[in-house]
């Protein structure tokens, strides 16, 4: 009987703590903030929390990004293939006309539209097999460690709302990212345009609305056009140590990097220009690069120096 009733009591534990999220301690708080901030009705809230489920694989994935677990030798070779720089030529081709149009509206180069939606996801062959719903629920309410997914689940019923999405069928990243661009939801809402002029931001579907809603979210986030993002450098002596991969945001100048030991490649440009200074480790050791604003810009997409750097190599690769 001592069995019995322990077994019970865990098949209890287990039941409760795999429920669906409209029954998770905080959904009333959060059908609360998303009245508040979205006008949506809980009982809509609680209609489709009802129907999810907690995906172990989503938590699993989230604490092992190849951006935090490889080496840029390794993280390049994902990005920098034969078949990916094929596969961008022909896009680059067969959407000449949206990505001419694009790079002179927002003044980003029509080739680095083309390594994101390439990075991303294969030109829209790999846009993702999670169900957003449940990703974003799961890492929502399972996963306190980044509160960022509290904020995007609520951003999820906002833009099914406004876009009229069917939420049940969104498919996407394990983080919730969607389309072409994998723009997450409240990239969704705040950086997506229309982008042939149908009145509807379709970033699932449409590959015009999602070049140009990449161009404007770069464009968005401070690109310059015509500047450059990143180049090869040396180094010598310590000094260069104290600010090497210290910040994403370029914070010191070309001149003061090259006081401390830095040597550009190209010594052409404004040297007052903001830049920092990136060391990768590369195939036959470590790589130094001199980062400035557009490369700043790359990893708004992304936090991350490996996904910049392979945008931008993929970029050069279909010039």
């Amino acid at each position: 009987m001592r069995f019995h009733r322990f077994a019970v009591l865990l098949t209890a534990l287990s039941s409760s703590l795999h429920a669906a999220y409209d029954q998770h301690p905080r959904f009333d708080e959060f059908a609360a903030e998303l009245a508040s901030e979205y006008n949506i009705d809980a009982d809509y809230a609680r209609q489709w929390l009802a129907q999810t489920t907690r995906q172990e694989s989503v938590l699993t994935a989230i604490q092992r990004p190849a951006e935090r677990t490889l080496e840029w030798k390794d993280y390049r070779k994902i990005f920098l293939t034969d078949a990916r720089i094929r596969g961008g030529k022909q896009f680059l081709n067969d959407f000449k006309t949206e990505l001419d149009a694009a790079e002179k509206q927002y003044g980003v180069d029509k080739e680095i539209i083309a390594a994101i939606i390439g990075v991303e996801t294969f030109y829209g062959q790999r846009m993702g097999t999670h169900r957003v719903l449940d990703a974003l629920a799961t890492l929502a309410f399972d996963y306190p460690q980044r509160p960022l997914f509290w904020r995007e689940l609520k951003a999820l019923f906002a833009l099914a709302d406004k876009e009229q999405l069917d939420i049940a069928t969104l498919r996407g990243s394990y983080a919730g990212a969607m389309g072409y661009g994998q723009f997450i939801p409240t990239s969704y809402l705040a950086y997506a345009v229309d982008g042939d002029g149908d009145g509807r931001r379709d970033l699932l579907t449409n590959p015009h609305d999602a070049i140009a809603s990449v161009a404007n979210y770069f464009k968005r986030h401070g690109w310059r056009t015509g500047e450059p993002v990143v180049q090869r450098v040396r180094v010598k002596g310590e000094a260069y140590q104290d600010v090497v991969n210290d910040s994403l945001r370029p914070k010191w100048t070309v001149t003061e990097l090259m006081a401390l030991g830095v040597t550009p490649t190209n010594k052409e440009g404004d040297s007052n220009r903001p830049a920092s200074l990136v060391r990768l480790q590369g195939e036959h050791g470590a790589e130094f690069w001199l980062a400035e604003q557009n490369f700043y810009v790359i990893t708004r997409y992304n936090h991350s120096r490996l996904y910049a750097m392979a945008v931008y190599q993929l970029s050069n690769a279909l010039r």
